[in-house]
């Protein structure tokens, strides 16, 4: 696996799925080898209840942001959208603190990095916030 050289941007993305739909690394892990990735994209996941799980290991190039996974790490929200599948901010109280808690690490960690949506990339409304 292609190690990432620089970390300029920490991305925070969305499942893109109903708030009743509690998934985690497993499943976006399966859904990403569908696709024909060798493993998950993001670097971690932060599921309904606020924990987080590691996807990807830091220092490796992620596959969440084309054009930017070799100096960008990505956070993956659970949720995002609606039962009707449009843009939603539904994730929880839990989610959030844990979001914040995990951004403050990674800034400590790359003090230079820029914390951004997946839409400042993308023509798409995630993270949906």
């Amino acid at each position: 696996m292609k190690k990432r050289q620089t970390t300029d941007f920490l991305v925070v993305h969305c499942s893109a799925t109903p708030p009743k739909m509690d998934i985690g690394k497993k499943e976006i892990d399966t859904w990403h080898r569908q696709n024909g990735w060798l493993k998950i994209g993001y670097h971690y996941v932060i599921r309904r209840d606020g924990e987080i799980e590691i996807g990807r290991e830091l220092n490796e190039v992620g596959a969440h942001v084309q054009g930017y996974n070799d100096r960008s790490l990505g956070i993956c929200m659970v949720g995002g959208i609606d039962d009707a599948g449009e843009p939603e901010n539904n994730f929880t109280e839990q989610q959030f603190a844990a979001l914040s808690t995990l951004l403050y690490q990674l800034v400590t960690i790359y003090p230079d990095a820029e914390i951004k949506g997946h839409r400042n990339f993308a023509n798409k409304a995630c993270p949906s916030f």
